[in-house]
């Protein structure tokens, strides 16, 4: 661990996309993980696996992209967490169908042992920052753990939500907004939350992106009811949009990233993956949204949640390296 920095905890599923034909490694926690260890932020992945062939495609990849293994635990009674996915007639992937198998080793996440390894780690508590989303909540044990880890700590978190795979309880969701520091949904997730919390459906009919200024009234009423710092909302290829509870609103604006689109898996995990990046290493606001948004979109133009190829990376490495680093001066930070 570069001790400069301080670590990146993320909690959740590590599982196998399987596809006709095709094994896909993914699981958003582990997609923001490895994005996280190749640009060298030292993640702390706290997931779990079976003892099976699923597990050892997993294992590959950690050891690809130099994750440490420290966090992942071993299950000999549940099999690794797999999504079957069904394609439909055309064969178009944006359409396919993800059944997400029940009671895998990822539902078992153990307390004691995420525990162990988190005050290893991080003696103090302080844990920097700390990534979880939802699917891995549906079971009582690794939900156990996880609000062991948030319970007991000075860490930013940082909440992935999930709404599409409605695999948890309003009541684990809501939990888990009051969890988060920062909110991290796309658009469709941001008008089901103001329709549920503020039971309000006028702003079902507005676009974030063009009227961003209109939706401040009820951003501001979800983050005060939830405590949250900021709400992060992924527009996919049109962008983001950053608002946070002191009235800072930030977007990608008329900038738009020309790339050619292969599929959006993963865009939203990379656009996580590089805002926690910046965070950690103290790059300014605009900057880290800047290059989140940048990487998200090269990302949308390979196939997959990751590249295959490392010199995908090593080109943002050289880049970012090449390019003067800003520093915060507290304007526009998450405060």
């Amino acid at each position: 661990m570069n001790n400069k920095w301080k670590p990146v905890l993320i909690f959740g599923e590590a599982l196998i996309d399987d596809f006709p034909g095709e094994q896909v490694v993914g699981g958003a926690p582990l997609n923001v993980a490895r994005t996280l260890a190749y640009f060298g932020a030292d993640p702390l992945l706290i997931s779990r696996i079976g003892g099976d062939a699923n597990a050892d495609l997993i294992v590959h990849e950690i050891q690809r992209f130099g994750l440490q293994q420290d966090g992942i635990q071993i299950d000999a009674l549940h099999s690794t967490g797999k999504v079957e996915v069904r394609q439909n007639d055309a064969g178009n992937k944006a359409n396919h169908h993800f059944d997400i198998l029940p009671d895998q080793a990822y539902d078992y996440i153990e307390s004691g042992a995420a525990l162990s390894i988190r005050d290893k780690l991080c003696p103090d508590h302080d844990a920097g920052f700390i990534y979880f989303g939802t699917l891995a909540q549906r079971m009582e044990s690794s939900r156990k753990a996880l609000y062991a880890l948030l319970d007991n700590t000075r860490a930013m978190t940082y909440l992935d939500l999930n709404l599409r795979a409605m695999q948890v309880s309003m009541s684990t969701i809501e939990r888990s907004l009051h969890a988060a520091d920062i909110l991290k949904i796309n658009e469709e997730e941001l008008q089901t939350l103001v329709k549920i919390y503020l039971r309000d459906t006028h702003y079902a009919t507005l676009d974030v992106s063009d009227s961003a200024r209109s939706w401040q009234g009820g951003i501001s009423s979800l983050m005060t009811m939830f405590k949250l710092r900021a709400i992060l909302v992924t527009l996919g290829v049109r962008g983001y949009a950053y608002f946070d509870r002191d009235g800072e609103y930030l977007s990608n604006g008329d900038v738009q990233i020309a790339t050619e689109l292969v599929d959006t898996v993963g865009g939203g995990d990379a656009f996580s993956a590089i805002f926690l990046l910046g965070l950690q290493q103290g790059w300014s606001l605009s900057l880290t949204l800047q290059r989140a948004h940048q990487f998200a979109a090269a990302i949308c133009g390979v196939r997959g949640a990751v590249a295959s190829d490392m010199q995908f990376y090593e080109q943002w490495q050289s880049r970012w390296t090449a390019e003067s680093v800003e520093k915060n001066t507290g304007k526009g930070a998450i405060a």
